[in-house]
């Protein structure tokens, strides 16, 4: 029963790196791509990763604090980094997807400037 869920557990975490992959390759700008690289190889980094864990505590009886701290760096990690990207992307002016309806980054720096300017 534990072979089945650690295959179904890398099985899941191999289909959703797939999926991210195929999202870098298929979406039309940076930010899409950024979308598909952080959460679908995320999670299946940590599922492959639980499996990994499931492994070694169910099947060799070790306790592998390592593998629970990967998971718990790059549940941490990889969003953030992938939201610091496209941030960084914005500033330097990366345009959006020309059929893009909604720019909220857009919104939020003209209320800075404008609270800015008010102060000065």
């Amino acid at each position: 029963m534990i072979e089945i869920i650690i295959s179904l557990l890398v099985l899941l975490g191999g289909f959703l790196s797939l999926l991210g992959a195929i999202g870098i390759v298929r979406f039309p700008d940076v930010y899409g791509r950024l979308h598909a690289a952080t959460k679908s190889a995320t999670l299946g980094v940590i599922s492959t990763m639980l499996a990994v864990y499931v492994h070694f505590h169910f099947v060799e009886g070790l306790f592998s604090g390592k593998v629970l701290l990967t998971i718990l760096f790059v549940f941490l990690t990889a969003p953030v980094a992938g939201f610091m990207i496209a941030r960084s992307a914005y500033n330097v002016g990366v345009e959006l997807w020309d059929q893009s309806t909604q720019d909220d980054l857009k919104k939020a720096f003209e209320k800075k400037a404008k609270a800015k300017k008010a102060r000065s």
